[in-house]
């Protein structure tokens, strides 16, 4: 029973393989027949480059838009369809593996603690080599720059680039080695920050482009102030008199005429000097009668000429004093023409509006109480503080921008005034400047925004800070090539509020996107375009 068992045993196994090898045929037939969905590349490469076309991957560098992504960017009726890339084939230090003839080479960009740098490994028949065995240089093909041609030193089991590789890694690598006397060859791309655009998007989305070059850029200071009355056409009203007020006919607010009655006074004092003017003006009539006659007698030898003089002294003595005390008068603003003896009118001395009022009906004032001001609001002060490290830098004769701070307001005038101290307490000095307020816009207490240009320098290059943007931890602008955009990392310099300038990253001359530049931000955004460190 047990040799039976076993046989049976046997033969079973023996017909499942025997089924398992058939089927194993019929699938590899199969496969051989199938037409592969890789079977083309994204781009065209070198006849040395292995098959299986890596794409960017690296360690600390990790590039995902390795061809243009979205049918939005690439759209089907303008470019022929891409068909997608083959898996990446990595290397064993996460770079791209490239294989001809037994010989590899693997690379990397590293930039962990340093700046972006190539670093390469090489190979024979699978195992490590020697890298000084190697002579690499590679060269990168950027859109709108000079290829940038990299060569490679040996450092510890690898070969180091000599050059650092600028952002963004956007390019076409081609890679050039030499070893034991044989030539190799391998290509590769990478993109990334890149969109394409036509020139009917651009007229569509308004996207304006601009070239970067030359500029005048504006050395300006940042200050605060605040609008107040100026002082050289403002007025304070007081009575040359005390007396009691009878009646106020303007307000704080009102817009008054010059010698336009104000307010009305009863003042015993005015009461006086009308009385004694009266007096003074009867005496004179009465004297001038006198000299009158004494005068005809005179000529017809009836009386004296010493009566006559005596008449002449006593007629210029009366006028005198009736003069003395109408300019009295006159100098207490009143006169002798008034309904009443006690009524004195305060009247204003100029054109303008009542900024404050201190008098009411009834109330007892002096001649030092100041009841009334008055300013003429055609014109105002904005007065500034200067820090003690800006005072050599803010002069007389320099143009400012003045911004209200609580609505969409701005004016420009000429500094007139700059203190000659120094506040103790704050540290800084005054400045002021005169601007127009016929609009009477600027209302005295506003507080304000100052731009003072102290200087104005010519850059070789700079941008407009319309097309700044902020990507990832850059600053950039966009470049445009072709129907592309790309990013520009740049490094900046000094900038108004209209340009920055620009010590490194786009060449003079380049086209760039300016107004409605977030839009192509967007576009990256969309796209997927990371960059890991």
């Amino acid at each position: 029973m047990n040799i039976k068992y076993k046989n049976k045993q046997i033969l079973a196994i023996g017909t499942v393989i025997f089924i398992g090898f058939i089927l194993a045929l019929i699938i590899l037939n199969t496969e051989r027949s199938a037409p592969s969905k890789d079977a083309h590349v994204d781009h065209e490469v070198g006849a040395s480059e292995m098959e299986a076309r890596p794409q960017h991957g690296e360690p600390g560098h990790d590039h995902a838009e390795d061809h243009l992504p979205s049918s939005q960017l690439l759209p089907h009726d303008e470019h022929e369809h891409r068909p997608q890339a083959q898996e990446i084939i990595k290397g064993p230090h996460g770079g791209k593996l490239f294989t001809q003839n037994g010989y590899g080479l693997e690379v990397t960009i590293f930039e962990q603690n340093v700046a972006p740098e190539f670093r390469v490994y090489t190979y024979e028949n699978n195992k490590p080599l020697d890298p000084a065995a190697s002579e690499v240089t590679i060269t990168l093909e950027r859109l709108g720059t000079k290829p940038e041609i990299i060569n490679f030193v040996k450092e510890s089991n690898y070969l180091k680039g000599t050059l650092s590789v600028k952002e963004p890694h956007s390019f076409n690598v081609k890679i050039n080695v030499r070893h034991d006397a044989k030539a190799y060859q391998f290509n590769y791309e990478q993109l990334e920050t890149r969109v394409h655009m036509t020139d009917e998007q651009l007229r569509l989305n308004s996207v304006e482009l601009l070239t970067a070059g030359p500029a005048s850029i504006k050395a300006t200071l940042q200050l605060q102030g605040e609008v107040k009355l100026n002082a050289d056409k403002s007025v304070h009203v007081v009575p040359r008199v005390g007396g009691i007020v009878e009646s106020v006919s303007i307000n704080a607010g009102d817009t008054v005429k010059k010698g336009q009655v104000l307010a009305s006074i009863s003042s015993q004092a005015i009461a006086d000097m009308r009385s004694d003017l009266y007096a003074a003006q009867k005496r004179v009539e009465l004297a001038r009668a006198t000299y009158v006659r004494e005068k005809q007698l005179w000529e017809e030898k009836i009386s004296a000429q010493q009566d006559y003089l005596q008449a002449e002294h006593d007629l210029r003595e009366a006028e005198i004093n009736a003069q003395r005390i109408q300019q009295k008068l006159s100098a207490a603003g009143a006169n002798g023409s008034a309904k009443g003896l006690t009524r004195y009118e305060l009247r204003s001395p100029i054109n303008g509006v009542v900024t404050n009022k201190t008098i009411s009906q009834g109330q007892v004032v002096s001649e030092v109480d100041s009841l009334f001001e008055i300013s003429d609001l055609s014109s105002v002060w904005v007065e500034m503080n200067i820090y003690a490290k800006d005072i050599n830098i803010v002069k007389v004769g320099q143009k400012v921008t003045v911004r209200a701070t609580a609505f969409d307001a701005e004016t420009t005038g000429t500094i007139a005034y700059v203190g000659a101290l120094v506040g103790q307490q704050s540290r800084t000095a005054m400045a002021r400047v005169v601007i127009d307020n016929s609009q009477r816009t600027w209302l005295p207490g506003l507080p304000v925004n100052i731009e003072l240009v102290s200087d104005e320098i010519k850059v070789p290059l700079a941008v407009s800070i319309e097309g700044l943007q902020a990507l990832r931890d850059w600053n950039v602008v966009f470049g445009r090539y072709g129907e592309y955009f790309e990013a520009r990392p740049l490094n900046l310099g000094r900038r108004d509020d209209k340009y920055v300038e620009v010590f490194e990253g786009i060449e003079p001359g380049t086209r760039y996107a300016a107004g409605n530049s977030f839009l192509i931000k967007a576009d990256i955004g969309k796209a997927g375009a990371s960059h890991d460190h």
